[in-house]
């Protein structure tokens, strides 16, 4: 995280001092490069914050599964293959180097920076074809880096859905009326919930250059539905369907386990029934006190836990914490439409029904 802040902050610091000595300020401050300063301020540190709290996670979730017979003694070389094949891929310097390649690639063919949400806004002479200093030292450093560190963590995310298939793949142990309610899997939905950083981070950047667009006039507030909408399709994607992968085996699961305890559940209650309800039965034992009930109840939990394992690897909960994440950066664009007071009296007037 120490790191993310530097670069970060650092570049802006430096940004920020360019513009200044070249008088600048009133500029750099302006509504139409607030998608820049979001990228170095918000979008970098928030990176490396996911990061540091995604990695112990996922090495505990792989511990987890492990511990908790998720994954059979006998399955325990497949995974630890598995596992570090993933760890090299990670730890590889070829992709590094390929983004690096890419995002320098980027910027040289790229074409000038127009003035909407790039460097050449940073510039007020944009119009003679000049780019001042601290244009080119966004240009060249600045969004190469955070387009860097993006596609890295975009490569860290199709590794993650990769473990996740191919954990999928092995053979599982899954209890159908394990408390979590995923079989045994229930720690997917603790990893899940520390990719809220990044989401945040990649909502903020596309609100913020809805915003850059909005101030210079080359987008229409209602364009922000269609913005939003496709916000949330891209969190779906990166975050909720690797997930899914795991839904086949959480559905076998759960009719297998309705099956056998079916079978196992009549069983008991026909036993039940003729000792403690059949006016036929021999049974002199006494009814207060004996543990036949309370295991017939215990029998009724298990089902209903059963009836209530999930076959997606999330809670409403997490999907609502991905879904408000996700929106939350966008709601200052409503106030680049309406006035604050114009908003409460909205909000007050549907609440009243006026």
């Amino acid at each position: 995280m120490p790191l993310g802040l530097a670069l970060g902050m650092g570049s802006w610091a430096v940004l920020a001092v360019l513009a200044l000595i070249q008088g600048h300020g009133g500029r750099l401050f302006s509504l139409v490069v607030i998608a820049g300063h979001v990228r170095l301020l918000v979008a970098i540190p928030a990176y490396f914050v996911c990061e540091t709290w995604v990695d112990p996670r996922l090495s505990t979730f792989v511990e987890t599964i492990v511990r908790s017979g998720v994954v059979p003694r006998g399955t325990l070389p497949a995974l630890d293959r598995e596992t570090a094949h993933i760890h090299r891929l990670r730890d590889s310097w070829i992709p590094e180097a390929l983004f690096l390649a890419l995002t320098v690639t980027w910027s040289l063919v790229g074409g000038t920076p127009t003035l909407e949400g790039t460097a050449a806004v940073f510039d007020p002479s944009h119009t003679s074809g000049a780019i001042s200093l601290a244009g080119r030292w966004y240009w060249g450093l600045c969004l190469p880096m955070f387009r860097f560190l993006t596609l890295r963590w975009l490569w860290r995310l199709g590794l993650w859905a990769h473990f996740l298939w191919s954990v999928s793949r092995l053979k599982l142990r899954l209890i159908p009326t394990h408390p979590d309610g995923l079989g045994g899997l229930g720690y997917l939905v603790v990893v899940s919930r520390h990719f809220l950083p990044l989401i945040m981070a990649l909502s903020a950047v596309q609100a913020a250059a809805f915003a850059s667009e909005m101030a210079a006039r080359t987008t229409a507030f209602e364009a922000i539905y269609a913005t939003l909408a496709l916000i949330l399709v891209v969190d779906l994607i990166l975050f909720v369907c690797p997930g899914l992968v795991f839904t086949p085996k959480l559905w076998a699961c759960r009719v297998k386990g309705l099956s056998d305890y079916m079978v196992f559940a009549s069983g008991y209650v026909n036993d039940f029934d003729r000792k403690w309800v059949d006016p036929k039965s021999p049974t002199d034992e006494p009814v207060l006190g004996t543990s036949d009930i309370q295991s017939l109840a215990d029998l009724g939990n298990s089902m209903n836990a059963i009836n209530g394992m999930r076959v997606i690897p999330f809670d409403v909960g997490l999907l609502a914490e991905y879904a408000v994440v996700a929106l939350l950066p966008a709601l200052p664009l409503l106030l680049l439409k309406y006035s604050i007071p114009e908003l409460v009296q909205r909000v007050f007037s549907r609440l009243s029904g006026s």
